[in-house]
């Protein structure tokens, strides 16, 4: 069974700026494939759910907006001692917004809970993506 995480995206406004944000860190596989991480301080214990087709569903404004798919954990040593380093697709996928309270770390969330993908191009309320963004924070959609 796959398990998926979810985690506040801190400090991003929009999955436009996230996406600003990843394209800036990119860094690459010994094979070339292009990935993007996140640093995080505890390794999660169903890691082989994870491993099976888990993503990352990121928080954003109060709403999961998007998920990037996990390819790998690593165990990484810091300054302040061992870390668990979620390294994540390129690609950031758009979900239906799902409204989430806010939370310290990061959470599991099982696959029944996950908001539906929407493909490129498809709006869920037809409207561009900030005015629904805002229009949800406000409580009108």
């Amino acid at each position: 069974m796959t398990v998926h995480i979810l985690k506040l995206c801190v400090g991003i406004d929009s999955i436009e700026h996230l996406a600003e944000v990843r394209k800036g860190r990119q860094n690459f596989l010994p094979d070339g494939t292009a990935y993007n991480y996140h640093i995080t301080r505890f390794r999660p214990k169903r890691a082989g759910e994870i491993l099976r087709g888990g993503s990352i569903y990121w928080v954003i404004k109060g709403f999961v907006q998007v998920r990037q798919q996990i390819i790998a954990l690593e165990a990484v040593k810091t300054d302040t001692g061992m870390k668990c380093k979620i390294i994540m697709d390129t690609k950031l996928v758009r979900t239906e917004s799902q409204p989430r309270r806010p939370h310290q770390g990061w959470r599991y969330l099982e696959t029944a809970d996950v908001p539906r993908d929407i493909p490129d191009g498809e709006s869920r309320d037809n409207l561009p993506p900030d005015l629904s963004t805002k229009l949800r924070e406000m409580g009108l959609i």
